[in-house]
């Protein structure tokens, strides 16, 4: 090998191990490139991560639990169709004293058809009274084997969505109660809500479950709306399981827009916690042109429509606005 080549080869080599031997301009061009390859490699293996985590819930949360649904659906739909009578609860006819009739009238027939099977008698040719009891958008049964069943039926924008099943029981009307089985997404805190509130105030319990998958539901079905309707602008969507921590970017406007919901509680149907911010792409060419690189900027009236609106009303609101506002950023940062 001549000398030159070897010469040549040799500062190859030195500038693949240390290329600040190169100009410091080419330095920060491959440091960004660097930069920026591994940003988008993370990015592709966090969204392959979420599809992989949402598919996973999505199996468990259904196919384990559908064997469940189906036959507790069943037990209802019977206790339903065998009812005397239907009892139609508003306000303070839902309390405490009815709560601890329904426990008795369960123990009691528990108690009455034991006797009959203990003494081979002959059962009463009357019919026993079945009372179910609806409370808002709750049903109360009387399910065999002293339990008390729940049927929770939630909605969203007035039509009806899933329905969730909880089963309660206790060894004798004076023990507390515990969760038998139900049918909630496992995600909600129904062991936490157990331990904290069942036995010390059982109506408390069985209502704040309520609201929980109302509020699960009603998070959830903003997310799907808003797919549905603004698919196509939406660059980006996450959300966690309970929905409580959703993000998403869009891409289709005069800027890229990043918003942040994080809810209080997994009762809250609107967000608390609010972040819009906005990279403008189109306006600011000149900015680029200079070496320079637009800074983002807050979007403060779509954080206000989307604490105080449902998700699609926010979005619609948002996109509608957006061109102008876009504007009056880049007159503020380029006066004439």
């Amino acid at each position: 090998m001549e000398d030159s080549d070897f010469e040549e080869e040799t500062l190859k080599k030195r500038h693949k191990k240390n290329p600040l031997t190169s100009s410091m301009g080419e330095v920060n061009f491959m440091h960004e490139d660097d930069e920026n390859d591994r940003l988008e490699t993370a990015r592709a293996r966090f969204s392959n991560v979420i599809k992989r985590h949402a598919a996973l819930a999505e199996r468990l949360s259904r196919d384990s639990d559908k064997m469940i649904f189906e036959r507790l659906q069943k037990e209802f739909e019977a206790a339903r169709a065998s009812q005397t009578e239907e009892v139609y609860l508003d306000g303070e006819e839902w309390n405490d004293g009815l709560l601890a009739t329904i426990r008795e009238r369960v123990h009691m027939e528990f108690d009455r058809k034991a006797m009959l099977a203990d003494t081979n008698m002959i059962p009463n040719i009357h019919v026993e009274e079945k009372i179910t009891y609806r409370v808002g958008t709750k049903v109360i049964c009387c399910l065999e084997g002293a339990r008390i069943g729940i049927q929770y039926e939630t909605t969203f924008a007035g039509d009806p969505c899933e329905l969730y099943h909880l089963v309660l029981k206790s060894k004798s009307f004076l023990e507390k109660m515990t969760v038998l089985e139900h049918t909630i997404p496992f995600f909600l805190p129904i062991r936490e809500a157990e331990n904290d509130l069942l036995s010390s105030n059982a109506m408390r319990f069985i209502d704040y479950i309520g609201e929980l998958l109302q509020a699960y539901v009603d998070r959830k079905e903003q997310v799907r709306l808003i797919k549905e309707l603004y698919g196509n602008q939406i660059g980006e969507l996450y959300h966690s399981l309970p929905y409580h921590i959703i993000e998403f970017v869009l891409d289709d406007c005069p800027c890229k827009v990043i918003v942040s919901l994080r809810y209080a509680d997994l009762v809250s149907v609107l967000p608390t916690r609010v972040r819009v911010i906005a990279w403008p792409i189109d306006q600011f060419k000149k900015s680029e042109v200079l070496g320079t690189h637009p800074s983002p900027t807050r979007l403060s009236y779509a954080e206000d429509a989307l604490k105080s609106m449902s998700l699609p009303e926010a979005y619609a609101e948002i996109v509608l606005r957006l061109p102008q506002v876009v504007q009056q950023i880049f007159e503020d940062r380029n006066p004439s």
